[in-house]
């Protein structure tokens, strides 16, 4: 792929404020999570540095450090809003450079459980491109800003503190060998105000708290066991299909398997297959096309049968819902503080990650704009403040990710209580009556697109269909409805 030429843009959004909160910001991780926290930080640090232990790659490609991004990344509504509003033009760079723009409803085929969803013009839209070209985007328009350095090849063992160790004052890094192996890894130490560990699922946080004398956090997992492939494939220049994306998705409790074709720039297809509760998609060719069309429709199969492959299959399994509860400690110290998968980890099965983590940086520039209006000079409990945010953004999420995956049996972590249980009841519902409800349909997608709360599915309206639904399954069944919960399929 050509490296696309950048479309006239302001670099980065108009700062929220002209006070600084410090001079010097360390973000360690050079994710997407860790970029958006490097924007953020600009309007409020005089110099930040990124600290990412792999060496970025000159075209958008995979890295060591992004294990999964070959697999089909989701950008959704609320996560594009954010982007567009951290980096002003981004949608129109991103569509200049060939990221195909969908109506969701329109373009989009999805097999539920309950049946094909209804497709009909939504203005319900949005741009979909892969992990490895929005990172790139993302990181090209960072490197502009004269403000910004960034340590390559770098990689942070151990946080630095003043000698009551009640704050952070720097870190540790040691730079990896180069070319002659022979040379030492050199260490240097960075002075920083403040520090954002964006290192994901390996954050060494637990341990570096733990060495200076704090606790670590408590973990919840949630884990399905799901894996899931992926394949990219040239899209055929007429392809026999009136849509652009498809998801079939998985129907517990027995049809653990799942699959979605979704276009990106370049002409391209990437098709991720998915089993739950260790049914993993296979890795070779043949394997990988009978698992397609093994799927409760072989609509991806038919599409992907005679399309050119561009890659081999990249298999992923690292897929737990893990929550670091660092909000529930009592003790911190000041001047760290922690996001993105290196707090909490989604199955990515359900595309939150880019979105979440994009919630989370709008979180940081919120607290440290109000640590700027009441105590500008100090940083006092902003560390635990923003924690304690962060998990209030985390939360819906959460729930969206972990009730899914509860429905199944071979999943092990913190079981459902009974409202979560009535909840997942009250939502199958649903699912069952947007197939004939378009109304309710979209706003189904604008809750799983976290545009709308999931309180907006629980409108009276809605609330009196689903009552009407009930009574009349009663009627035409014969059931006895004393014996059975009204949410009860």
């Amino acid at each position: 792929m050509t490296k696309p030429e950048p479309v006239s843009h302001v670099l980065l959004a108009t700062p929220t404020h002209t006070q600084s909160s410090g001079k010097q910001a360390v973000v360690i991780g050079g994710s997407i999570t860790g970029l958006l926290a490097v924007r953020v930080l600009l309007d409020h640090f005089e110099q930040v540095t990124l600290v990412e232990r792999d060496r970025f790659p000159q075209q958008p490609s995979s890295r060591p450090g992004i294990p999964q991004a070959n697999q089909v990344h989701v950008i959704l509504t609320q996560g594009q809003r954010i982007l567009e509003r951290l980096f002003p033009g981004l949608k129109d760079e991103l569509t200049a450079a060939g990221a195909p723009t969908v109506d969701w409803i329109a373009d989009w085929i999805v097999l539920g459980a309950w049946g094909w969803g209804p497709r009909f013009a939504s203005g319900f839209t949005g741009y979909t491109c892969s992990r490895t070209f929005l990172e790139w985007v993302l990181r090209q328009r960072l490197t502009q800003e004269r403000r910004l350095q960034i340590l390559e090849g770098c990689q942070a063992t151990q946080l630095l503190t003043n000698t009551n160790k009640s704050q952070v004052t720097g870190v540790r890094c040691r730079y990896r060998a180069g070319v002659d192996p022979t040379t030492p890894p050199q260490t240097r130490d960075f002075a920083a105000d403040f520090i954002v560990d964006a290192t994901g699922r390996n954050s060494a946080l637990p341990q570096w708290l733990a060495a200076l004398g704090y606790p670590s956090p408590q973990e919840t997992i949630v884990n399905s066991f799901l894996g899931y492939a992926s394949r990219w494939y040239q899209r055929p220049e007429e392809p026999r299909v009136d849509w652009r994306g498809a998801t079939i998705m998985s129907k517990p409790p027995d049809a653990g398997r799942g699959g979605v074709l979704y276009p990106v720039e370049g002409n391209r297809w990437v098709v991720t297959l998915g089993g739950v509760g260790r049914d993993y998609p296979p890795t070779s060719e043949a394997d990988f096309f009978e698992f397609a069309r093994s799927l409760r429709s072989p609509i991806i199969y038919e599409a992907i049968k005679d399309a050119r492959p561009l890659s081999g299959v990249y298999a992923y399994r690292r897929t737990e819902n893990r929550w670091y509860h660092y909000e529930q400690l009592s003790r911190l110290p000041e001047g760290v503080v922690v996001m993105g998968d290196a707090v909490c980890a989604f199955n990515p099965i359900y595309g939150q990650g880019i979105t979440v983590a994009a919630m989370q940086a709008l979180t940081l520039d919120k607290c440290l704009q109000q640590q700027n209006r009441y105590d500008r000079d100090s940083r006092s409990g902003l560390t635990r403040r923003f924690q304690k945010q962060l998990a209030k953004t985390i939360a819906t999420p959460w729930l969206m990710a972990t009730g899914e995956d509860l429905r199944w049996s071979t999943t092990v972590g913190e079981q459902p209580e009974l409202m979560t249980q009535l909840t997942q009841r009250y939502f199958d519902r649903v699912l069952r009556l947007m197939i004939d409800a378009p109304d309710v349909y979209q706003k189904f997608w604008a809750v799983v697109h976290m545009v709308e709360p999931p309180t907006v599915l629980f409108q009276p309206s809605i609330m009196a269909r689903i009552f009407f639904q009930v009574v009349t399954d009663k009627f035409f069944r014969g059931s006895d409805f004393e014996k059975n919960s009204i949410f009860k399929q």
